[in-house]
């Protein structure tokens, strides 16, 4: 039975949650938005070393994420695993500058391929930058917050947290337009000032994070509670929390569907070169949107929350698909991302209000399962199925791209529709227990 109130948060909460959300998410943008251009420009890596990069990151963060969830619960130490493994972390993300053509050409003279090693290096690098960074935000930051939070602030601390991704994208994107990416120094400096970041933050959480002490009561066998999650008597006890999970991955699986496109969709269907004019200004208002939408789940609850910010998600799929001029496209591109971020932060929040007490670690992989790796095969699978047949253009170097189309936006529609069969007996069961 969870506890329903816990103390007042004070500004020290509040500021432990801005700035370990958005280090970390800060962190994630790098490695799924920079570090396929890295290993391209830098080792001129293959689509499929790229694609085996994000798979095998994917399934090692839900890996991860299941195994040191249950350990966190099982000694009731998250401080620890935040703070040592967001400074773990930063290290992993600072020794990729090291990884350069002349320093595996200096190390490994004799291998044929400096390039080929390299983006082996790179691989192999960011599975064990992952396991940091999944144990430290994924599985016990996260497990943290639900542990802190209430039936009063859930929503309040999930719309924070969810506004990170976007918000952390803006950084990145203002702090890499001074670089150069075509030279080994820009990377050398970009992972240098990140992986200073994070251990930076790491450290000052001991100072900043208060440990909650919670430690699971079944906590005995600790390789039994790596799958307590999936037990059919914990899916039988706790079905309100496994159909909202199942809505969590039909949503994601729906954002996906377009997401890995969007920005080449901007520049390279619509031409427009100033995308960014339209996408961080969009990205504030969403974020900002979504931090105060988060009281709506705390006051009026789940239904009531979660319908309108579906609709306004839907309603920027629908304009999105029809319209192609500047100015429709920057409303719509905000009624889609406040749509995105508020439904995302609703879930979030049901999800934490459905965890069992002193079991938060433990549902941290069954998490990533909805959030990460479904939606990540499945949902740029469906994209790359519907710009199968897209318009192409020919390089200069022979070669041909192919340009997204608005058709991503129309089966990402379709995509988002089947979560209502979810969503109405959620309703039901909601109603149930008043």
């Amino acid at each position: 039975m969870r506890v329903m109130k816990k103390e007042k948060k004070n500004g020290r909460f509040w500021l432990a949650l801005v700035i370990f959300s958005l280090t970390g998410q800060v962190a994630w943008t790098v490695e799924n938005m920079y570090f396929n251009v890295f290993i391209y420009k830098m080792f001129h890596a293959s689509a499929d070393a790229i694609s085996t990069m994000v798979a095998a990151s994917a399934v090692a963060a839900t890996v991860t994420t299941l195994l040191i969830g249950a350990l966190s619960d099982k000694i009731g130490k998250r401080k620890l695993f935040i703070c040592g493994g967001y400074i773990l972390w930063g290290i992993t993300i600072w020794s990729f500058s090291l990884v350069r053509m002349d320093v595996i050409s200096a190390l490994f003279p004799s291998v044929a391929s400096a390039a080929a090693l390299g983006v082996s290096i790179t691989i192999i690098l960011d599975c064990v930058m992952t396991f940091f960074g999944s144990s430290a935000n994924d599985a016990a930051f996260n497990a943290w917050l639900t542990d802190v939070s209430d039936d009063s602030n859930r929503g309040k601390v999930e719309g924070i947290n969810a506004m990170m991704p976007l918000v952390s994208i803006l950084v990145v994107f203002g702090g890499f337009m001074g670089f150069d990416l075509n030279l080994a120094e820009s990377w050398t400096t970009i992972f240098n000032i990140i992986g200073i970041a994070v251990i930076a933050i790491g450290i000052a959480g001991f100072f900043l994070i208060r440990d909650t002490g919670v430690k699971c009561a079944e906590n005995s066998n600790y390789f039994g509670n790596i799958f307590y999650g999936f037990r059919p008597g914990v899916v039988k006890a706790n079905k309100a929390l496994y159909v909202t999970l199942t809505a969590l991955a039909m949503f994601n699986i729906s954002i996906q569907i377009f997401m890995p496109y969007l920005i080449l969709y901007y520049t390279e269907a619509l031409g427009m070169d100033n995308y960014v004019l339209i996408f961080a200004p969009a990205i504030v208002l969403a974020a900002i949107f979504t931090g105060l939408y988060g009281k709506v789940y705390d006051t009026k609850g789940f239904r009531t929350a979660v319908i309108p910010t579906i609709a306004l998600l839907m309603a920027g799929y629908v304009g999105l698909y029809f319209f192609r001029s500047t100015a429709p496209v920057f409303i719509f591109s905000l009624l889609m991302m406040c749509g995105f971020l508020g439904t995302g932060a609703v879930i979030g929040a049901k999800i934490r209000t459905h965890t069992p007490e002193n079991k938060s670690g433990m549902f941290q992989g069954l998490r990533i399962f909805g959030q990460v790796l479904i939606p990540g095969v499945v949902g740029p699978a469906i994209g790359a199925a519907v710009l199968k047949n897209a318009e192409t253009v020919l390089n200069d170097d022979g070669t041909t791209s192919f340009i997204p189309n608005e058709n991503i936006f129309l089966v990402a529609l379709i995509a988002i529709l089947f979560i209502w069969f979810v969503l109405i007996p959620l309703f039901r069961m909601d109603r149930k227990e008043k």
